[in-house]
C-alpha cells in the first residue's frame, strides 16, 4: 500500500519538473536565440515478487512470467530543442542570424559560450560584443595579406580600433586619356588650343590638378598633334611652382616654390620667372607628338618613341617629394570626324581596370558584414577594408549544450568539445543574414497542449495519493 503513495509522489514530481520546463519555455516565447526545452520520463526501480520461469517439457508445465511492481516515474532527461526560430527584420548591420545548425562563439569572463542570439553591438572601446557584455570570437585579417583572415585561435574583435577608423591615402601612379580629336576643330589651331585636366594625389593624399593644352601646330603633318602642360595646381587651386607671401600689412607679393621643374613624356621643364605682383607662372615647353593615323584615324603614339602609348609625368619635389611617377595612357583616343568637335578627358587609374588611381586618407562611415561573417569597413575615401571574421562552432549533439542562461550554451561531454578554432560557416554549409535576428524557438500551440496534458497527469496521481490514503484508513478501521 505504501508503494502506490510514493509512485504518487515521484509521479507529482516528474509532473511538476514538466511544468517547471513548460512555465520557462513560455516565459521565453521572445526571447532573441532562445532554445527550449522537453522533459522526457522514464520507469525506475521494480520490486520482483517472483522470478520468471522457463517452460519443463518433462513436468510439461509452461514458462512464467516474472512478476515485478514498479515504484514510480522519474525524470529521464530534460534536452535542448535545436530547431531554428523565427527570424526578425531589424534593418541593424550588426544583427546577424546563423542560417544552419552552428553557434556564435562569445567570450564571458575568460570562458568560451555559445549562442544563436546574434544581437551584437560595439562597446566604448571599439569590441564587438553581445547586448550581454559578452565578447564575439573570430578571427582578424592577415597581416601578409589583408584580403583574407588567419584562421587561428579564436580572439576578440576590435572593430573600431585605430587603425581602422581610418585607411592611408594613395598616389596616383596611373592615368588615361580618352576622347575623340577632330582635326576639323578649328579650336586646335588657336593659341588656347583645347584645355583639359587631370587630377591626382601625391603620397599624402594632398589632391592637385594639371592642366593639359592640345594643339595642332600649323606647320604638323596630318595627324599630328602637341599635349603640354601649361601648370599644375594645389587643392587650393594655387601653382604649386609659386610661392604666395602677405605681409603685416596684407600686401601680396610672389616668388618661386621649391617646386622648379617636372618632366612630361621625357621632356624636362624648368618653370620661368615668377611674375611678383600677378603670381603668374611662365611654362615654356614644346609640349609632346601625339599622332594618329590620318587614314583611318586610329591612336598611333605619344611623345618621342613611335611605338610608345604610355608616357611618364614626374615633378621634381626634391629628396622629400610626396609625389608618385604618373604612367600616362594616351592609347583609348582616336580622330574620327566628330562635327568639327572634339573631347579630350583625363581619368585617374588605369585603362584595363583603374588600378594605381590614387585616393585621399579615408575615414570610416559605416560597417557592413557579409554571409561568410567577414566584417567590412566602409571609408568615405571610396575604400572597402576587411576588419575581421566572425567564427562559428558546430557541434556533434547541440542538444547535448548545457544551457546557462543568458541564451547562452557551455560545452559538455556529451555536446562534443571546441577546438578553440572555430569554423568559417561557408565552409561548414551555413551562412549569416545580418539585419535579421533568430527568435524564440518556443512552439506555444505544443507547449499550452503539453500544460493541458502535464495538469491531467499531476491530478492522476495526485488521486493515487488520496486514494491509497482512504484504503489506508480503511484498513486502519478493521481494529475497533
Amino acid at each position: 500500500m505504501m508503494r502506490s503513495l510514493y509512485s504518487g509522489v515521484s509521479g507529482l514530481k516528474v509532473h511538476q519538473t514538466k511544468m517547471d520546463v513548460i512555465g520557462n519555455n513560455i516565459s521565453n516565447v521572445n526571447t532573441i536565440g532562445f532554445k527550449s526545452s522537453q522533459v522526457n520520463f522514464s520507469d525506475i526501480l521494480y520490486q520482483t515478487s517472483s522470478d520468471a520461469t522457463g517452460p519443463n517439457a518433462e513436468a510439461r508445465t509452461a514458462g512464467i512470467n516474472a512478476k515485478k511492481i514498479g515504484l514510480g516515474a522519474s525524470v529521464s532527461s530534460i534536452s535542448t530543442i535545436t530547431t531554428s526560430g523565427g527570424s526578425q527584420r531589424t534593418d541593424n548591420a550588426l544583427d546577424i542570424m546563423i542560417e544552419g545548425n552552428q553557434f556564435f562563439i562569445v567570450d564571458k569572463g575568460g570562458q568560451n559560450y555559445f549562442t544563436k542570439a546574434g544581437d551584437f553591438t560595439i562597446d566604448a572601446s571599439g569590441l564587438l560584443c553581445n547586448t550581454g557584455g559578452c565578447k564575439v570570437m573570430g578571427w582578424l585579417p592577415d597581416p601578409n595579406d589583408p584580403s583574407k583572415c588567419v584562421h587561428d585561435r579564436v580572439t576578440d574583435l576590435r572593430i573600431k580600433s585605430e587603425e581602422n577608423m581610418y585607411v592611408p591615402p594613395e598616389a596616383t601612379e596611373q592615368v588615361y586619356f580618352s576622347g575623340n580629336i577632330d582635326y576639323k576643330d578649328t579650336q586646335l589651331s588657336t593659341d588656347t588650343g583645347k584645355t583639359t585636366t587631370l587630377s591626382f594625389y601625391d603620397k599624402l593624399g594632398q589632391n592637385y590638378m594639371a592642366v593639359l593644352n592640345l594643339k595642332q601646330p600649323a606647320d604638323a603633318e596630318a595627324g599630328s598633334f602637341k599635349v603640354s602642360i601649361t601648370d599644375i595646381l594645389d587643392a587650393n587651386r594655387e601653382s604649386i611652382f609659386v610661392k604666395k607671401t602677405v605681409d603685416e600689412n596684407n600686401n601680396v607679393t610672389y616668388s618661386a616654390s621649391e617646386i622648379t621643374s617636372f618632366s612630361f613624356g621625357g621632356e624636362e621643364i624648368t618653370v620661368g620667372e615668377i611674375d611678383e605682383e600677378t603670381g603668374k607662372v611662365t611654362i615654356d615647353g614644346e609640349g609632346i607628338d601625339l599622332k594618329f593615323n590620318p587614314a583611318n584615324g586610329k591612336f598611333i603614339s605619344v611623345g618621342s618613341d613611335d611605338s610608345a602609348k604610355i608616357i611618364d609625368f614626374t615633378i621634381n619635389g626634391g629628396e622629400n617629394s610626396p609625389f608618385s611617377d604618373i604612367k600616362c595612357d594616351f592609347s583609348a583616343m582616336t580622330m574620327y570626324a566628330s562635327s568639327g568637335s572634339s573631347t579630350f578627358l583625363a581619368q585617374r587609374g588605369s585603362l584595363d581596370g583603374g588600378l594605381g588611381a590614387g585616393k585621399p586618407q579615408g575615414t570610416m562611415t559605416g560597417i557592413s558584414v557579409d554571409a561568410s561573417g567577414r566584417i567590412y569597413g566602409s571609408y568615405d575615401n571610396g575604400d572597402k577594408k576587411l576588419l575581421a571574421q566572425i567564427a562559428v562552432a558546430q557541434f556533434a549533439n547541440p542538444a547535448g549544450l548545457e544551457a546557462v542562461g543568458s541564451s547562452l550554451f557551455a560545452a559538455t561531454m556529451n555536446s562534443g568539445t571546441f577546438n578553440g578554432i572555430g569554423e568559417d560557416i561557408s565552409v561548414v554549409g551555413g551562412k549569416m543574414n545580418t539585419g535579421v535576428l533568430e527568435m524564440s524557438n518556443v512552439d506555444l500551440s505544443t507547449e499550452f497542449t503539453s500544460i493541458i496534458t502535464t495538469q491531467r497527469g499531476f491530478q492522476a496521481n495526485s488521486r493515487i495519493i488520496t486514494t491509497s490514503d482512504t484504503l489506508l484508513e480503511e484498513l486502519i478501521n478493521l481494529k475497533r
